[in-house]
């Protein structure tokens, strides 16, 4: 789509882009440049002492609002500016009552008491039904063809019904990235849900991730040690890493490696052994609902020896351990400046953001804000070099354009998932690989395609959540195709095997239909439509753009100023001259003139495909 879109613009192609390698080439020309600059002038950097007062101006402002937030219009950019450096991190650091206006997710309605505690699989929910004669809060028939079926299609049922609510607390929480006025919370938010990551498709409860979210938006600039031990006795978290099988005398290893490993420490700062006996400690922790529980009799209270220390310790005690270890305060203060600062941190500058955020007894506002308002955040070395991630790109992409709703189309969970990063499914407990990692020669093409559908929306969009996408939808399209032109249930949910005979097929149905105990892809089949009848829809609205009315509110009366202004409302990285002559010379050919007043009836297109070039720029992706 980027590659035609271009196409329809002569004399630029060959200039702007020459296919996707190209592309790529330039975001790494452009990064390297920036980072050249950064080590000639080393202004600032790797100092974190405040920044002078007189350096501080609407281009800081602007930096600081794209990285304490999700960017914004002019007018937001002027107001941080107006405001002292000190009152301006502390207006977004300390803005814990900005956001009480904002609406708390609105539930469905799809979950029903019976299916708590869920079973972990179909196999297991039909046994369960079979020896108790009810599962899911659903009894089994107790004479016919099929006895199990209606539980089968519950348990479908709640597996759709989940994660098609999962996607619209997604929805919900981008929203929140939009519209907040206190967006650090939500940026924090999104740290934390990469950092402590949990996917709903082994959760399977939307509830659980909500909760989780919660969580991250109100405790994400509180105390880290309180935050670390909220998350360790989170259901969604429990959930995930499988504390239902942790019990004395078998104790999973999972949650205790991930909380060493990915949470606290990192890679190399504690033995195999430490690992073992620190899942002794957290045996018994386990959840009802949304509850967490110990289970004592589950839990293993002997002594243990761990990180050198030997005690009866429970779960608490471990985690007092970790906060207690010199590593900790560094492992966590250096992934905090990876993400919103930059990624290039030496030992050095690590171990002195350490001793920082260990002085102030792990509170992570006066860390934050010392970052915010430190030389280095504002050096050469960190401004405009980090690639965005995807959710940060879109939301920015629509606080830029001034949109106050989260457009329907396209699809926030589809688009940010294309791009790599579907909010509530990160791919592994790691979280997502940043910086690099976002940039592939297809992913920068599809970056190209979303201001594309931005600009020109597709109006052939199919709505994802009354559709099944994801692996199986073509299973579940397939049979309601087949009962919609009349075939059986077993019929319409036999594979299609061009091998087997009719004959043969036919004798296999009867069999089947004698005595089958359920048909499983009919409880697909049938959970999806349940779903998809209870779980409210995702509003399909198309943001409303107005480029010309933002071209003539800004008073501008010429192509080059219009070049000029956009370049400067969206982009971190000024403009190559060249690159600005020539979007110039293509905005002046298609409007047939330089005069924006003379072309203020017909230049809406012109501008719209004058955007799309330019947020399709390698500058775009950094921020």
């Amino acid at each position: 789509m980027l590659g035609r879109q271009l196409a329809t613009v002569p004399g630029i192609v060959n200039r702007l882009a020459k296919g996707r390698l190209q592309l790529v080439l330039l975001l790494t020309l452009a990064s390297a440049s920036l980072s050249l600059q950064a080590s000639e002038t080393d202004s600032g950097q790797g100092d974190l002492r405040p920044l002078n007062t007189a350096a501080w101006n609407q281009a800081t402002a602007r930096h600081l609002l794209e990285r304490a937030g999700f960017g914004g219009t002019p007018a937001e950019v002027k107001a941080l500016a107006s405001m002292s450096l000190t009152q301006a991190v502390n207006h977004l650091v300390n803005s814990s009552t900005l956001d009480a206006d904002l609406m708390a997710f609105d539930h469905s309605g799809v979950f029903d008491p019976g299916l708590d505690p869920f079973p972990p699989s179909r196999p297991a929910t039909t046994a369960l039904a079979s020896k108790n004669g009810e599962a899911l809060g659903v009894k089994v028939k107790a004479s016919g063809n099929r006895p199990l079926q209606p539980v089968v299609n519950q348990f479908f049922y709640w597996l759709r019904a989940s994660r098609l609510e999962t996607d619209r607390v997604a929805y919900w929480w981008a929203q929140r990235m939009l519209t907040s006025p206190a967006p650090l919370k939500e940026k924090m938010a999104l740290f934390w849900h990469g950092h402590f990551a949990t996917n709903e498709d082994k959760v399977r409860d939307y509830r659980k991730m909500l909760k989780q979210l919660e969580l991250f938006q109100t405790e994400g600039l509180g105390n880290f040690a309180d935050l670390l031990l909220a998350v360790a006795q989170d259901p969604a978290m429990l959930a995930f890493l499988d504390a239902g099988v942790n019990v004395k005398g078998s104790p999973n290893e999972n949650f205790a490696r991930e909380i060493m490993e990915l949470f606290s420490m990192g890679v190399g700062n504690y033995s195999e052994t430490d690992i073992r006996e620190a899942a002794r400690a957290f045996t018994g922790w386990n959840f009802e609902g949304l509850q967490f529980v110990v289970n004592e009799d589950q839990h293993d209270a002997d002594n243990k020896e761990f990180l050198g220390q030997t005690g009866p310790f429970d779960g608490e005690a471990v985690i007092r351990i970790i906060l207690d270890q010199d590593v900790t305060p560094v492992f966590i203060a250096s992934k905090l400046y990876r993400y919103f600062v930059r990624e290039d941190l030496d030992p050095a500058l690590a171990a002195q953001l350490g001793k920082a955020l260990k002085g102030y007894d792990y509170q992570l506002q006066p860390f934050m804000t010392m970052l915010f308002q430190s030389r280095d955040f504002y050096s050469p070395a960190s401004v405009a070099t980090r690639i965005k991630p995807p959710v940060e790109l879109v939301i920015s992409t629509y606080r830029k354009l001034g949109i106050e709703s989260l457009p329907g189309t396209p699809d926030f969970n589809y688009l940010t998932g294309s791009l790599g990063q579907h909010l509530l499914h990160p791919p592994t407990v790691a979280g997502w690989s940043q910086g690099n990692a976002w940039i592939t020669p297809g992913l920068l093409i599809d970056r190209g395609n979303f201001a594309l559908d931005l600009m020109f929306p597709d109006v052939s969009f199919i709505p994802l959540d009354r559709y099944p996408s994801y692996g199986g939808g073509g299973e579940i399209l397939a049979v309601h195709e087949r009962i919609r032109d009349g075939a059986d249930i077993t019929s319409a949910t036999m594979p299609a095997n061009p091998a087997i005979s009719s004959d043969m097929m036919a004798a296999s149905n009867a069999l089947a239909d004698r005595d089958e105990a359920f048909n499983t892809r009919y409880g697909s089949y049938r959970g999806w439509q349940m779903a998809i009848e209870r779980v409210k829809p995702i509003p399909r609205t198309i943001a409303r753009i107005n480029l010309s009315e933002m071209v003539l509110s800004a008073g501008l009366e010429t192509t080059d100023a219009v070049v000029d202004y956009l370049g400067d409302r969206f982009l971190s990285v000024k403009l190559e001259a060249a690159t600005r002559q020539v979007l110039i010379e293509y905005l002046t050919t298609v409007l047939g003139t330089d005069d924006i007043h003379v072309a203020s009836s017909y230049m809406e297109d012109p501008l719209r495909e004058l955007l799309h070039l330019l947020l399709s720029r390698p500058e775009y992706q950094l921020g």
